[in-house]
């Protein structure tokens, strides 16, 4: 405005002084904007120039929402804070822009606060699509262990331990992604393939490992499903998965020290009822090949 000149202010600490902060009016003293070692401080100590208008009004370029509570500040050393999350991170830039460092170390530490409540310590997203798991892969910056856990896959009858294994192994899921949320990404599918219970391991996108946790059981009239609770395996592959932490493949020879059976350069799939059946029939194969009759 043509009225508006600049002016050194330097008065008595009684004195009062009129001010428009961004539109909002406030009328208070020297004494009080002078109070701590605060650019208001400057501004009204004659130290820096203030800019004032044609009716005496200083001028200050700033939003003036929380001025008051800036001023409130100033005169009694403390103050109630906005309560929402928004006016503190407001206030926090006004507290910054006139160096009042005792009500920025206020804002900041309760901002911390509430980041620390609303922040989850364990997000574990619920697969909804194939399309969706694939991305959430894809782009993870952890290794990813997934837990797919579907007792509707079945068709026949469980076995009377079943149940309790299918508990035992989404309950330690649970504890596995508590325990190592910081370091591992966790995902839940419900809706997947035709497996009841299966644990997959993950490292740079690619599968690793694999345990499968069902297998069927014949009876005299009928088919059963079994499910177990291979404990000791899915946390070596759970173990095993930390050595994908970081961009680069893990060390060959640290992924065989680690593992039992030495799985390393592919997929580690197992069915536990079948392995060792599974292993037997695989010798002899080979003893009828290398020893033809």
């Amino acid at each position: 405005m043509s009225g508006d000149q600049k002016t050194l202010i330097k008065g008595n600490p009684s004195q009062y002084v009129k001010l428009n902060v961004g539109g909002c009016l406030h009328y208070t003293t020297i004494g009080t904007l002078c109070k701590q070692d605060t650019m208001l401080r400057a501004m009204f100590s004659g130290r820096l120039e203030v800019l004032t208008d044609s009716e005496g009004w200083i001028l200050i370029d700033r939003s003036g929402t929380h001025f008051g509570t800036i001023l409130n500040f100033l005169r009694d050393g403390s103050v109630a804070l906005p309560e929402t999350t928004k006016g503190i991170a407001d206030l926090l830039a006004e507290s910054k822009y006139y160096c009042i460092e005792e009500l920025v170390e206020a804002c900041e530490k309760v901002l911390a606060k509430k980041e620390r409540e609303s922040e989850p310590i364990c997000r574990v997203p619920l697969i909804t699509s194939q399309k969706e798991e694939q991305y959430l892969i894809s782009t993870a910056t952890k290794p990813v262990v997934k837990l797919l856990i579907n007792r509707h896959n079945n068709k026949y009858s469980y076995t009377n331990t079943s149940d309790d294994n299918l508990l035992k192994n989404i309950e330690l899921f649970d504890k596995l992604s508590l325990r190592f949320s910081g370091r591992v990404f966790f995902i839940k599918d419900v809706i997947g393939s035709s497996e009841i219970c299966c644990w997959s391991f993950y490292g740079n996108g690619k599968k690793v490992a694999e345990v499968c946790c069902t297998s069927i059981v014949y009876a005299t009239d009928k088919k059963h499903t079994k499910v177990e609770f291979p404990e000791a395996r899915i946390f070596e592959e759970t173990l095993n998965i930390l050595l994908y932490e970081n961009k680069n493949a893990p060390d060959q020879e640290l992924m065989q020290a680690t593992s039992l059976r030495g799985a390393v350069g592919g997929i580690s799939s197992y069915t536990s009822d079948e392995e060792e059946e599974r292993t037997g029939l695989a010798r002899l194969r080979s003893n009828k090949q290398n020893n033809p009759t």
